[in-house]
């Protein structure tokens, strides 16, 4: 009795020596959809930014999509998730652990949320890929003063955002000039209906009407009547439209960093999903000067930021 006694104190011991405490789970996992770019950025500024704050380095854990399906857990005091896969997995997984989301749009988020049948709160929240509707249209009125009718697509996404779109131009002095275009619908006929009307075509991020397939077409048709697109994205404006705001991965890295370090100090995520805070806008000057406008980018993205810090 007194050797398996010993025996046993003597395994335990060796465990303990070959697992020791500092290789314990890790209190923040970043759960990331894919490995491009993006996603690669955003994941290091997160933690360049926690170690920046003390954070020790094997406190923070990255894994794919895969592995986390696989069954690869943690127990960390919170999950990161980068993009919609990432965010749809972890909103289907018996995880009670809080989720922050990031690097996904607005409309996609409350899509998971819906699905899933969680609920926006401090355990499951969000900073938006895309820009709040203010901005997009705070950056129309600097770039193009004189436009009033701004036209836009809706599809079975973006849908949802149109009593705030409206409300958001109206207090604005601009009319909304829009057309639905429904699941298998045509895109081009809803396209030329709100190009006779307006003034300059504000683009949604919707997967329905804006994609690969369709954006060289809509940037052709909206130039071909001289009316400029505003976009969401950067690679648009290098495809031919007039101006995007949006947010970079290091920006949105940054902001989820700050919200990760209060839930590791005890804080716990806002209750509300975020818009990005800080932001840049990008403007195809050629296209500006075919129009016979005189922008200065610089100065407008510094407006723009203005607006927003005003009380």
């Amino acid at each position: 009795m007194v050797l398996r006694r010993f025996l046993l104190c003597l395994a335990l011991y060796c465990f303990g020596a070959g697992h020791p405490a500092n290789a314990a789970e890790p209190t923040l996992v970043l759960v990331s959809s894919e490995t491009s770019a993006a996603y690669v950025e955003l994941a290091d500024t997160m933690v360049a930014d926690l170690e920046r704050g003390g954070a020790a380095r094997d406190t923070v854990r990255r894994m794919t999509v895969a592995e986390f399906e696989d069954g690869e857990r943690s127990a960390p005091r919170l999950f990161v998730a980068l993009g919609v896969r990432a965010a749809t997995a972890l909103a289907q997984s018996d995880e009670r652990t809080p989720v922050l989301c990031t690097l996904l749009p607005r409309t996609s988020f409350e899509r998971i949320v819906q699905e899933s049948g969680r609920k926006a709160s401090s355990q499951f929240s969000a900073i938006y890929l895309d820009q709040p509707l203010s901005r997009q249209l705070e950056l129309v009125r600097q770039l193009l003063p004189q436009a009033r009718r701004v036209g836009v697509l809706w599809g079975d996404a973006s849908i949802t955002q149109q009593g705030a779109l409206e409300a958001a131009a109206t207090s604005r002095g601009l009319r909304v000039v829009a057309a639905r275009v429904g699941s298998g619908e045509a895109l081009f006929p809803a396209l030329q209906k709100v190009l006779d009307d307006a003034d300059v075509l504000l683009a949604l991020a919707d997967p329905q009407i804006y994609h690969g397939g369709s954006i060289q077409n809509i940037l052709l048709s909206s130039v071909r009547v001289r009316v400029p697109m505003v976009a969401f994205s950067p690679a648009y404006v290098k495809a031919g439209a007039l101006a995007a705001v949006y947010a970079t991965p290091t920006q949105i890295g940054h902001q989820a960093a700050t919200l990760a370090r209060a839930v590791l100090q005890g804080r716990g995520l806002p209750g509300a999903p975020q818009y990005s805070r800080e932001f840049e806008i990008s403007v195809n000057l050629p296209v500006a000067h075919a129009l016979a406008l005189s922008v200065d980018a610089s100065a407008v993205l510094a407006r723009l930021r203005m607006l927003e810090r005003a009380p």
